[in-house]
């Protein structure tokens, strides 16, 4: 589907000059123009993707980490402070955290100002900005500035929190209603940008100290009537070829030859994992999974094989080994053997150590960009963010129901009661590597709560810093509390 829509763009570009596109504006050409701001979403950095947005969601979670193992991955310590919550402002990959959103506003205010006669280009386009802006909001709280299409200050001012809050929630709610009730998984719709909403509702407390759980309800009640169900296979949502997922709702279409940038597989499995997958690059041997969390699945949990854990086997089913040269000591031996617990997160982790990613399928000869479209909303996390707004508003057994169909479709045993600690390591279980668990911790009050090398941590660490050179370049931006 990728590449029959890069195709199509080129052949409709190749017929339209220049002076048509700037004076006519034809509505044939609404899609085409779209890609160019959501394509500003995907690339490395972004979800599935090395350096910036989503390694703060997952690193700074009690998800995963990335060890040091001797000089390989230290990284002037940024993935150390990462994983520790003392990142500083002059961390450079927290740039990503911030640029990524901005690409998109940049490219949507752009097509807003271009092109104002193409109202379904232009309600899309609020609708996208609006989703840039919950993503810096959720990671930077008060520091951002507000620019849209009008704005003309070249160095703008950081707005508040209820200032985002109240932008993101008009837009949504002019324009949102107004999209195609289509089941275009690429593209924001209706039911998608009711997704955006409940998202900001069920944070609400966190982002302006006023809980909206009736609110985030209300949205997803709306989201449960549209074309969405569960998959009767969870993995099937993470196949290379899934785009014909009946659970996955907003997705990044990635494409190893035309829209690269989803590495996950780069970026967790051992070097000799070459071998097993007949990759065409050697993996870097970073991202694992923390212990507890990997142990928090049940045995019967069909999600468990979210990991990758064990001994390591080539295609042929020779057994991997370790590089007689890179060899650590590792008390499993020399054979790649991923076991859960990790000796130490710096300066001297064990190169085998830690359970790897495998939730996303890895195709045999893959490239080092995959091929899977990564659900960046997804009907599973509805049906819970449903439980959720139960158990908020003092139904827990209205809560349970919802809980339980996801737990059934894992095969784990089904709970006779529930509470938010178990929902929040539900949603872990559940959405693990999705980019979500950041977010969901904060909410939960357990961002600052200690885990494997990881001390408690301050309030002020719920939101990142302003990036350093943001500051430097722009004197009327306010730094977030703490920084």
């Amino acid at each position: 589907m990728t590449m029959m829509s890069c195709e199509l763009e080129q052949e409709v570009l190749t017929g339209v000059t220049q002076e048509r596109l700037t004076n006519e504006a034809p509505p044939e050409l609404a899609e085409v123009l779209k890609q160019s701001a959501y394509t500003r979403l995907m690339g490395n950095g972004s979800w599935g993707g090395h350096g910036g947005f989503y390694s703060y969601q997952e690193i700074t979670s009690d998800e995963a980490a990335i060890p040091v193992k001797g000089g390989d991955w230290a990284d002037g310590g940024t993935w150390v402070r990462a994983h520790r919550h003392t990142w500083q402002v002059g961390d450079g990959e927290i740039n990503g955290v911030w640029d990524t959103p901005f690409r998109v506003i940049a490219e949507a205010n752009a097509l807003l100002q271009q092109y104002p006669d193409l109202e379904d280009l232009g309600r899309e386009m609020r609708v996208l900005r609006a989703f840039s802006y919950l993503i810096l909001l959720d990671n930077f709280g008060g520091g951002v500035p507000l620019i849209i299409e009008t704005t003309t200050d070249a160095n703008p001012p950081s707005s508040s929190r209820q200032e985002l809050f109240d932008f993101i929630q008009s837009e949504v709610l002019e324009n949102g209603p107004l999209l195609t009730k289509e089941n275009t998984k690429t593209n924001f719709n209706f039911w998608t940008a009711h997704m955006i909403l409940a998202k900001l509702y069920l944070n609400a407390e966190v982002y302006i100290g006023q809980p909206k759980w009736a609110e985030a309800e209300t949205m997803i009640d709306v989201i449960m009537t549209g074309p969405y169900s569960i998959a009767s296979n969870y993995f099937s949502n993470f196949a290379s070829v899934n785009a014909g997922s009946v659970e996955n709702m907003f997705t990044l279409p990635y494409d190893a030859n035309n829209a690269g940038g989803f590495n996950i597989h780069q970026m967790s499995l051992h070097y000799e994992s070459q071998k097993t997958f007949d990759l065409v690059d050697q993996p870097w041997n970073g991202y694992v999974a923390l212990e507890e969390f990997y142990n928090s699945y049940d045995e019967a949990d069909l999600r468990k094989n979210n990991f990758r854990a064990g001994l390591q086997y080539a295609s042929d089913g020779v057994t991997i080994l370790e590089d007689a040269a890179g060899f650590d000591g590792d008390p499993d031996g020399v054979q790649v053997n991923f076991t859960p617990r990790i000796n130490q997160l710096e300066p001297n982790a064990f190169r085998q150590a830690g359970v790897r990613t495998n939730k996303f399928e890895i195709a045999t000869g893959a490239q080092p960009d995959l091929n899977n479209d990564f659900p960046v909303f997804r009907y599973g996390d509805v049906i819970l963010m449903k439980a959720e707004v139960r158990l908020r508003r003092s139904d827990p057994s209205g809560a349970l129901p919802f809980v339980n169909q996801i737990r059934d479709r894992a095969g784990a045993d089904l709970f006779t009661s529930i509470t938010l600690d178990q929902l929040l390591a539900e949603r872990g279980r559940e959405m693990y590597a999705e980019g979500w668990r950041r977010s969901d911790l904060i909410r939960f009050g357990r961002f600052g709560a200690p885990w494997w090398e990881k001390p408690t941590s301050t309030a002020n660490r719920n939101v990142f810093p302003v990036p350093l050179n943001k500051i430097q370049s722009n004197t009327k931006l306010t730094q977030n509390p703490g920084y």
